[in-house]
């Protein structure tokens, strides 16, 4: 039950659609004895659309996402595997075209691919099913380790965790497959923007995990007061940005995340 309602409700959480329902509510009150609060709606949203797409705030919601957990530094001791989290192919156009197809996070691919041959030893698990509510949005398993053996990975070492359709899902399913021992060493490879509510959630799962953020979308504190040359790119960091924090706290008011804002 939580996965179609968190996918309705995250449908007007996201400002870019919220800004048009707003929009739209607006040109319907015009036909009614509310034009003026129709008008006022429409000169609402067209406000927030700029401010959201031409203004920072989607940089200065994203920063202290990225910020909370470090690039990762190498310490003593093998690695036992690496959980790479789905999201960074496009399943449904990989199936049409019949070849892998990466997205803006396809480092989490790459990275998997380079910490591979870093720990010659170490199991990788890529977990990412169908999340698509309305219609399919593809597996991303298969794809996932199609490429990565093309990348050079032996394919004895890659695990296919295809039924996850969120992070929650990510972090159960994987440790089922990893069956992880005391004292392994297991990384977590995700967005950096991501990163909290993935280890929060892993915790919770009881799965622990070392942190290996990639896919870094700003450059940090420099990016505070940086405008968007485009509206469509400041909307979609800011629609990003806005899906995590309010995932963070549903997940830790629903029990599903062990803290609010994770931290290393």
């Amino acid at each position: 039950m939580f996965f179609p309602v968190s996918k309705i409700l995250g449908f007007f959480v996201l400002p870019s659609n919220f800004v048009v329902v707003v929009g739209l509510f607006g040109v319907l009150l015009l036909a009614t004895r509310f034009k003026r609060t129709g008008r006022a709606l429409m000169l609402l949203s067209l406000l927030l659309v700029a401010i959201l797409g031409w203004s920072p705030i989607g940089n200065l919601l994203t920063i202290p996402l990225e910020e909370r957990f470090p690039a990762w530094v190498p310490g003593k001791g093998d690695i036992a595997g690496i959980v790479v989290l789905g999201g960074g192919i496009t399943a449904d156009v990989s199936d049409a075209r019949g070849e892998p197809v990466l997205n803006e996070a396809g480092e989490r691919l790459t990275a998997a691919a380079t910490l591979a041959r870093q720990y010659p030893r170490a199991k990788i698990i890529f977990s990412g099913g169908d999340a698509g509510l309305i219609r399919s949005l593809g597996v991303e398993a298969p794809w996932a380790l199609r490429l990565l053996r093309d990348l050079g990975v032996p394919e004895d070492r890659l695990i296919a965790e295809d039924r996850a359709r969120n992070t929650v899902e990510n972090a159960v399913y994987s440790k089922e497959l990893a069956m992880p021992k005391k004292g392994e060493r297991w990384l977590l490879v995700t967005s950096a923007y991501h990163m909290p509510r993935a280890i929060g959630v892993f915790r919770r799962a009881g799965f622990e995990v070392e942190a290996y953020p990639v896919d870094w979308r700003t450059r940090g504190m420099s990016d505070a007061l940086r405008p968007f040359r485009s509206i469509g790119d400041g909307l979609r960091r800011t629609d990003t940005a806005v899906r995590e924090w309010v995932g963070l706290l549903v997940y830790w008011l629903t029990g599903r995340s062990a803290e609010l804002f994770p931290a290393p």
